[in-house]
């Protein structure tokens, strides 16, 4: 077990510098023109694909950091660029993750490099849990996934929407219920491969914010997969069935295995968007002068950026222990890995509110980026849990009540 420290090694550091610099360099001064064109920019991710940061093998040397806070340290910097760019180069990973979480190793094998491709064909992955009637309660899924027993294949019938990737995803990992009446218990995740007959695009989504990301339902019409598709295996899923209807305790369900995963990264990446608005406001209230002097020196002015720096810094400590706390094999006794998104979340709203108030109407036009930062801040308070979700988790850690 790695011990926890808030000193980065040389290797954490060089990678830190590594990501910041294609985020200074190649996402930011691109952030204007992909939101204001609301579609995927493929251009900037082959890019990514070229230096191998959109790739298989980072997300993976990500993912087994002893210390947990690589992947944290490169979402920060991605949204630092840009909230959209940087979900649509870290979408894929959401994908990954409900392979890895829920799948065998051989599936994880298997699949995970199929999850971003090559640089010379580079692919994209997406993990669908949302419905139209299912956000947050994640355990009324009506997506069915019945077993074919004569064939070994699972048909799959439903309707997924708020998609990351939705519909233009080589790979679709889908939660769906295989036992309605056993709620959240009785789910299970499957993989879609490339050009499966039966999936579709739905609606694609015009959004506030991080508008280069692509969003959009899901239509699963019939759609078969193969019975070693299943993530995890059958058997493995019939014994969790099996202890369900006997009232006994089964491991975390399909979708909420991978949210526990994710839920500091998304808060990283709330995190970034939080510092480039602090840090743009900061040089403008150095910069800007009334009444004969920088607007920084008016108590007004300094204590908001006092505070902003405060948030920020909090927020990053809750990441960084979730973060470390996960890979470690440190249970979230008191919901931390949800303090954390709900802290950070929270925060890159407040900020980039703060740094539009200590612009003025400079804050308000297109013409700086602090408005679409503010635009991209709020679905952190909403997507993968919202505030008031992840309140709900924490409350009910801490109390060992079942609030409602």
């Amino acid at each position: 077990m790695a011990e926890f420290s808030l000193d980065l090694n040389e290797d954490q550091l060089q990678i830190q510098k590594w990501v910041h610099d294609f985020a200074e360099t190649v996402i930011r001064p691109a952030g204007h023109e992909w939101d204001e064109r609301e579609e995927t920019p493929w251009p900037i991710i082959e890019e990514a694909a070229k230096i191998g940061l959109y790739s298989f093998d980072f997300i993976s040397q990500a993912f087994f950091d002893e210390s947990g806070l690589l992947l944290a340290i490169a979402a920060e910097e991605l949204a630092w660029g840009d909230a959209g760019i940087g979900l649509a180069i870290l979408g894929s990973t959401l994908g990954l993750a409900g392979i890895a979480s829920n799948g065998t190793p051989e599936q994880l094998i298997e699949w995970g490099p199929q999850c971003f491709g090559t640089p010379d064909k580079v692919q994209l992955a997406a993990f669908a849990v949302s419905e139209p009637d299912a956000g947050s309660d994640v355990s009324s899924l009506r997506t069915r996934a019945v077993y074919d027993e004569a064939k070994d294949e699972w048909v799959l019938n439903g309707t997924k929407t708020w998609i990351t990737n939705g519909g233009i995803a080589d790979i679709h990992v889908v939660v769906a219920s295989v036992e309605p009446d056993l709620g959240s218990r009785g789910q299970a995740s499957f993989i879609i491969p490339p050009g499966t007959p039966g999936l579709s695009q739905g609606q694609k989504f015009q959004k506030m914010g991080i508008r280069a990301s692509h969003t959009a339902e899901v239509v699963l019409d019939d759609v078969r997969v193969p019975g070693r598709l299943l993530l995890g295996g059958k058997e493995k899923l019939d014994e969790r069935i099996a202890r369900a209807k006997e009232g006994k305790r089964t491991s975390s369900q399909a979708a909420m295995a991978t949210f526990e995963a994710s839920r500091p990264a998304v808060g990283a990446q709330a995190l970034g968007i939080a510092r480039a608005a602090y840090e743009y406001a900061l040089d403008y209230a150095k910069e800007r002068k009334a009444f004969g002097r920088a607007i920084i020196e008016n108590q007004a002015i300094a204590f908001k950026l006092a505070d902003m720096k405060t948030r920020i810094d909090a927020s990053r400590l809750l990441v960084w222990r979730a973060s470390w706390m996960a890979r470690n094999g440190k249970q979230f006794t008191s919901g931390e890995g949800s303090m954390s998104k709900l802290f950070a979340g929270e925060t890159a709203v407040h900020v980039t509110e703060e740094a539009i108030q200590i612009m003025g109407g400079y804050g308000y036009i297109r013409e700086h980026p602090v408005e679409r930062w503010h635009r991209d801040s709020k679905i952190f308070t909403i997507f993968e849990g919202t505030s008031e979700i992840q309140r709900l988790v924490i409350a009910r850690a801490i109390s060992g009540v079942h609030v409602k």
